[in-house]
């Protein structure tokens, strides 16, 4: 399998490319990967350094692909954080390019515009462009539940209103959802539920939760998701791959008290869960 991956890039860390090529490598996929920043490291630092690319460059190394008389062969396209509309213009210009060549080949859009207790932390214009162009473009997204309010205008306080958002964001487009946290009043304090929504059904992954809060969980779930979903045709089938393996991650990360995620160290997790949580169809 290959997949066109399009997000930022950290030199130190894991987020972005940083956070999915790895494990999409991991578990076989040829990964072809195009920055659309390279910083030192992720900005929830508060500082770093490093640029950002020109929207063009995109374009132009999808072109150099092209070239090679390669797209034919890509199975799918991945994008994230989108750091100015220019940028997610190219970015489907992009996946128009692949499916062009490949017909059968899927767009997962990690839709990035905020997160509950934060808000909105994309520039002006990004969640607009996300739900009037990247999302209605797209065969597969993972949003998180402030992004699924958001794209969909519903607001999520019970599984139905997830399920119901979720028809809502279908209507909109996409064939199939992963919605990457979701805290419910039916969600137990010490939990935290994931919520799958595709052709096979709808479908609710629920962890532990763990006290962390750390960057690239997102960009890594998205990658794992899509992957599985590629493989198995199923959205349960991935929800209870990707769930599992990031949450193993997540938690040797917490054990050993890391700010970073523990990618490399911790690899085995996506390959083989240490833990399997099973999923509950709604």
């Amino acid at each position: 399998m290959n997949l066109l991956s399009i997000q930022s890039h950290v030199a130190y860390g894991h987020v972005g490319n940083s956070s999915a090529v790895f494990p999409l490598q991991r578990l076989g996929v040829e990964v072809w990967p195009i920055h659309t920043v390279q910083f030192s490291n992720h900005t929830g630092y508060g500082a770093w350094r490093g640029q950002v690319f020109e929207a063009s460059l995109i374009g132009e190394l999808v072109e150099g692909i092209e070239d090679r008389g390669r797209l034919v062969a890509c199975d799918g396209v991945l994008s994230g954080y989108m750091g100015s509309a220019e940028t997610g213009a190219a970015i489907l210009n992009a996946v128009g390019r692949v499916r062009v060549a490949n017909p059968r080949a899927d767009y997962c859009c990690d839709p990035v515009i905020g997160d509950v207790g934060r808000g909105v932390f994309v520039r002006p214009g990004i969640p607009e462009f996300m739900r009037d162009a990247a999302v209605p473009a797209a065969d597969i997204v993972t949003p998180n539940q402030f992004e699924l309010e958001f794209l969909t205008g519903h607001t999520v306080v019970s599984q139905t209103d997830v399920l119901a958002a979720c028809e809502r964001l279908h209507a909109m487009g996409p064939k199939v959802i992963l919605v990457t946290s979701v805290l419910t009043d039916e969600t137990p304090v010490t939990s935290i539920d994931l919520v799958a929504s595709g052709p096979d059904g709808r479908f609710l992954l629920r962890t532990p939760r763990l006290d962390v809060s750390l960057n690239g969980a997102g960009d890594a779930i998205a990658a794992l998701f899509f992957l599985h979903l590629k493989r198995t045709g199923s959205a349960a089938a991935a929800l209870q791959a990707a769930g599992s393996s990031v949450y193993g991650l997540l938690r040797r990360t917490f054990e050993a008290s890391s700010k970073e995620l523990l990618m490399v160290e911790a690899q085995d997790e996506l390959v083989q869960p240490s833990t399997v949580f099973e999923p509950l169809k709604l």
